[in-house]
């Protein structure tokens, strides 16, 4: 199945893709796409209607975050040999584990905003981190749907509801310039986690470990990978994760980039007012912002 939340912010409804693809309305069955919904039982039920028996949405409606009420944005980094090649680091010999805030999040097709500097005062200086270096990383998205604490990687694929596509959009000058790194800082400025347009439920995914993920900055392929190249797979992830926190309904585990973002270019790319990103995994959907400036 293809779950997908559509409507205006704040106000969307729960929809399913059709096997013609069109979005039909399931609010007459669930009130919403949440923990309780994609839990494995609820999935079961969902899977018996008659999608026919479901209005078809008309026109193209705003589409939102598959998933709402959503605990934590797990993310790890450097988990694609090839990208961590690219920016100079050395394989990591376990998950490197950062949250994103659930105030990142914004729909596949809203706009991306760029960061305002900060002032940081030290010793009585001020010192201004520009915003002058954000970043696009296409991600695969595990969604979790039942309670994972402590879980074992062969039962790990039990735990997972399905998959999606994030932007794990990155301020490098927050992330990786003074106090010693923070990513998370880097990472959680509004709207830097697009996240859908689907939820793709794991039964239609037969391979998530071999499928294409690329992005494209205003039409020229800038990222190109495959899963295949992760360091630590999704079983291994999910496991490990759970391990240092539960794991909750509706939790998403952004699981790592592949090759091809700004930082690793020579000399190096930002997004900048204007751009636009279009971004696709295999079987997933497409994503597309446009970038625009800061504002309250």
């Amino acid at each position: 199945m293809k779950l997908v939340r559509f409507g205006k912010e704040g106000r969307e409804k729960p929809g399913i893709i059709d096997a013609e693809g069109s979005l039909r309305d399931l609010s007459t069955k669930v009130k919403d796409i949440d923990g309780k919904t994609i839990s494995s039982s609820s999935l079961k039920l969902i899977q018996r209607v008659n999608l026919k028996k479901l209005n078809i949405v008309k026109g193209k409606p705003r589409i939102g975050v598959p998933v709402t009420n959503i605990g934590k944005i797990v993310c790890i980094g450097l988990n694609y040999v090839d990208h961590a090649k690219e920016v100079g680091a050395p394989l990591p010999k376990e998950p490197i584990i950062f949250l994103k805030p659930t105030s990142s999040l914004t729909g596949p097709f809203d706009n991306v905003m760029l960061p305002k500097g900060v002032l940081l005062k030290s010793k009585g200086a001020g010192k201004v981190i520009e915003s002058k270096r954000s970043d696009w990383e296409v991600e695969l998205g595990i969604i979790i749907g039942d309670k994972a604490k402590s879980v074992s990687e062969t039962k790990a694929m039990q735990y997972v509801a399905g998959y999606t596509i994030v932007n794990d959009v990155s301020e490098r000058a927050y992330q990786l310039d003074a106090a010693a790194g923070q990513w998370t800082r880097g990472k959680g400025c509004d709207t830097f986690c697009p996240v859908g347009p689907y939820l793709v439920t794991k039964d239609e995914i037969s391979r998530p470990q071999n499928l294409s993920i690329w992005l494209k900055l205003n039409g020229k392929k800038v990222q190109n990978g495959n899963t295949k190249t992760m360091v630590f797979n999704i079983k291994q992830l999910v496991s490990y994760v759970s391990h240092f926190m539960t794991l909750f309904p509706g939790d998403i585990i952004a699981t790592g980039t592949p090759p091809g973002v700004g930082m690793g270019m020579k000399p190096p790319r930002y997004l900048k007012k204007g751009d636009v990103m279009n971004l696709g995994i295999d079987g997933l959907g497409e994503q597309t912002q446009s970038v625009v400036s800061w504002k309250k």
